[in-house]
């Protein structure tokens, strides 16, 4: 039986062109590990939230791994990694709608958990742990 692709990805690309669809900002929270290649200077608490809008980024790639792309930092440019097992959420940053991912079971991200459907603070803040416990469930976006 071959193995089953973890749907972590495709939910990315799809909150990724929700949000560019309905003129949001798409913004992707990061826990900071070794894989990931991101600016050190502006990690906080071992994540970083990313503005991964396209006119924020050059050459974004979404792939089955990893987000890759260049951006500019206090004007330096800098190359991003972040493996898709690194990606704890994506949301709107102008009304918080996104979905927020379990820690991988798994060192490959193969072995989800699940994902949840939740609101993020306005100033970008990543939900608190209690809201992240509840029970995944989907909801109707229009």
């Amino acid at each position: 039986m071959s193995q089953i692709a973890s749907t972590k990805p495709y939910l990315v690309r799809a909150i990724h062109e929700w949000c560019t669809d309905n003129g949001l900002t798409p913004h992707l929270l990061v826990v900071v590990n070794a894989q990931t290649r991101v600016p050190m200077a502006y990690v906080k608490d071992g994540q970083i939230v990313l503005n991964i809008n396209y006119s924020a980024t050059k050459n974004l790639h979404i792939g089955t791994d990893a987000v890759t792309f260049s951006a500019r930092f206090n004007g330096a440019s800098s190359e991003l990694y972040v493996p898709m097992s690194a990606v704890r959420g994506i949301f709107a940053r102008e009304n918080g709608q996104g979905m927020f991912f379990e820690e991988d079971s798994s060192a490959d991200g193969s072995d989800e958990k699940g994902a949840q459907d939740v609101k993020v603070g306005d100033d970008g803040s990543s939900p608190d742990a209690s809201a992240v416990k509840k029970k995944p469930s989907l909801r109707v976006v229009k």
